[in-house]
């Protein structure tokens, strides 16, 4: 294990609640409550400082912590298989976003990526939240381009809307 990410996970602290202070979080959520009102997609943000120790001894990445962190919030439990979760881990300044399967099967790797970098020029520039907005908004559109809401039909809420600090 390199040494120079031992020690950001190490002394990470809590920039989740720098970055992201209540105001920001309450606007994400708002975010993601009025984006599925557009689609029959769950989206959810989960914001992790660093990881364990242990964690890091196991060389574990910020996209295997994803794909971990879905399973645990059950991202996947969604009746049309259109969860999409946005993680970040804040000592590594990635950006991870992991998709169900339906949703993942028409919009594949290549457009993930490119929202994950969106973001994270965003982040760069230190514009947090905008960055996680922005997120959701391109996510948004492809659910709602892919698993659109009929005149009538309502989408139920499966998934907290709230952002998780984990």
């Amino acid at each position: 294990m390199a040494m120079p990410r031992l020690l950001r996970h190490l002394f990470a602290g809590h920039g989740a609640r720098r970055f992201f202070p209540a105001a920001s979080m309450q606007r994400i959520q708002q975010t993601i409550t009025a984006s599925e009102n557009i689609h029959r997609g769950q989206i959810v943000f989960a914001v992790e400082n660093a990881l364990s120790p242990g964690a890091l001894f196991a060389k574990v990445d910020a996209a295997q912590r994803a794909r971990d962190v879905f399973g645990l919030l059950r991202v996947w439990d969604t009746t049309h298989n259109s969860g999409v979760l946005i993680y970040l881990l804040l000592a590594d300044r990635r950006v991870e976003i992991v998709a169900d399967r339906a949703i993942h099967a028409v919009v594949g790797n290549t457009a993930w990526e490119f929202i994950c970098g969106e973001m994270q020029q965003r982040f760069a520039l230190g514009e947090f939240e905008q960055g996680v907005i922005v997120g959701i908004e391109a996510i948004s559109s492809l659910l709602a381009k892919y698993f659109p809401l009929g005149a009538d039909e309502k989408n139920p809420n499966e998934l907290s809307d709230r952002p998780i600090i984990l």
